[in-house]
């Protein structure tokens, strides 16, 4: 009876390859993708569909809000608690592993390619902290690697894994070549809490206790502004209307009649912060009167355009 792994998959070419390893040999390969406020799952699904191996998505989203609060290995460069999701998102992928009867999981990790989170010491930390009891395989660097169970138990043919190291992508795209793989697809690191300005602005909110998922994602749009124990946004194109429209985590506010931008106001709901985000709104609509205000709740206030100076006063800079 052949071997079945379950691969912790984001979609890269990294995660392919590794796959495609495990199948060469005759190992039955599902795959899983966590979806998350910071990661979408759609690049998984896609490149599932290019293997032809069966997929599905996970919800992530009440671990990595948890774990962001104060994760116990530290964050990366900016917002990014990497070992610590790393080793969450595995864990739950062996509790799922095992009560499926799969034999093992694997990433597409190789060593050394991220400074943080794929240096050898991260590595370890990650298997140890996620309990996978020695069933979590890495394809790609298993050579440079003790021995796991998996390979100790000859579920897998070690000879037939590879000791890639460094950040090079060439000997992947070689291999990718060798493999018949012609789409190759860009990396798929794509998570938010690696870049810089998105960053910033969670930390905005969670300085103010603000830790919702539909507020992180939010955040992503807009103006900021300082409104107190609150934070504001408004909108600075139509997309960004669209994306404040729909992640509607706070109070969200219209100027019925006048078009413009779109307002949400972020965190403890007052009187004075509403009325501070419908006249800012009312500023970038370029508005030269007194205008209406309304929430979705059905709350109507009638301000005066904000000054451009108590714009720069509220709006929250970002380096």
């Amino acid at each position: 009876m052949r071997a079945k792994a379950l691969g912790s998959f984001s979609g890269g070419l990294d995660g392919l390859l590794a796959s495609r390893l495990l199948m060469d040999q005759g190992i039955e390969v599902h795959l899983a993708t966590f979806d998350s406020p910071f990661f979408s799952s759609r690049q998984g699904r896609e490149g599932a569909a290019l293997l032809g191996v069966p997929w599905r998505e996970l919800d992530f989203t009440e671990e990595i809000m948890e774990i962001l609060k104060e994760p116990p290995s530290g964050f990366g460069s900016n917002m990014n608690p990497c070992v610590d999701c790393h080793a969450a998102m595995f864990r739950n992928l062996w509790r799922l592993a095992r009560a499926e009867s799969f034999d093992f999981i694997f990433s597409g990790e190789v060593l050394g390619q991220r400074p943080m989170s794929q240096n050898r010491g991260s590595l370890n930390r990650v298997k140890n902290l996620s309990n996978t009891e020695d069933r979590l395989l890495r394809p790609l660097s298993a050579l440079l690697m003790e021995p796991t169970a998996v390979e100790e138990q000859g579920l897998v043919n070690r000879s037939m894994l590879l000791g890639l190291s460094g950040r090079s992508r060439k000997p992947q795209i070689a291999l990718a070549k060798e493999m018949g793989i012609s789409r190759i697809p860009a990396p798929a690191g794509g998570c938010l809490l690696t870049d810089p300005g998105y960053s910033m602005r969670l930390r905005v909110l969670f300085d103010r206790g603000i830790h919702s998922p539909l507020a992180a994602r939010a955040v992503r749009a807009g103006r900021m502004f300082d409104l107190g124990t609150g934070v504001g946004l408004v909108g600075r194109s139509d997309i960004d209307n669209r994306k404040l429209h729909e992640h509607r985590a706070g109070v969200f506010m219209t100027l019925p009649g006048i078009p413009g931008p779109l307002g949400l106001l972020l965190g403890p709901p007052n009187e004075e912060s509403l009325r501070s985000l419908a006249r800012l709104m009312a500023l970038y609509a370029k508005a030269d009167s007194a205008v209406t205000a309304a929430t979705e709740g059905g709350l109507c206030f009638t301000v005066s355009p904000a000054s451009p100076e108590e714009a720069e006063r509220l709006i929250i800079r970002l380096p």
